[in-house]
């Protein structure tokens, strides 16, 4: 989160992880995994409509988010995937995207 809505540019001085529902409406439409493509918000990194839920692992010196996501809600026993992976270490502002691409 940038310091105030008017500095998108400035350093982030917050982060914060927002997840969906697990099954929660149904499977979406159109499903849709996006990495900062809102230039109205251009603090949010990741964006995504799928069901599934945040995996969140703390130690000392990081908390890190994963992004699990499953196939459908309208089956039971589908295996659930990582579709994004952040961490916000200590000392570093914002979060950081783990295995993919920087954003």
């Amino acid at each position: 989160m940038p310091p105030n809505s008017d500095e998108f540019d400035a350093p982030p001085v917050a982060t914060e992880f927002m997840g969906t529902s697990i099954s929660t409406g149904g499977d979406p439409a159109a499903p849709f995994v996006r990495y900062q493509d809102d230039p109205d918000n251009p603090h949010v990194v990741f964006r995504n409509n799928n069901r599934g839920y945040v995996r969140c692992t703390l130690d000392a010196g990081a908390w890190t988010s994963e992004y699990r996501t499953v196939p459908t809600v309208r089956q039971r026993g589908v295996p659930a995937a990582t579709v994004a992976t952040f961490v916000v270490e200590d000392g570093r502002a914002g979060a950081q995207r783990v295995g993919g691409p920087a954003v």
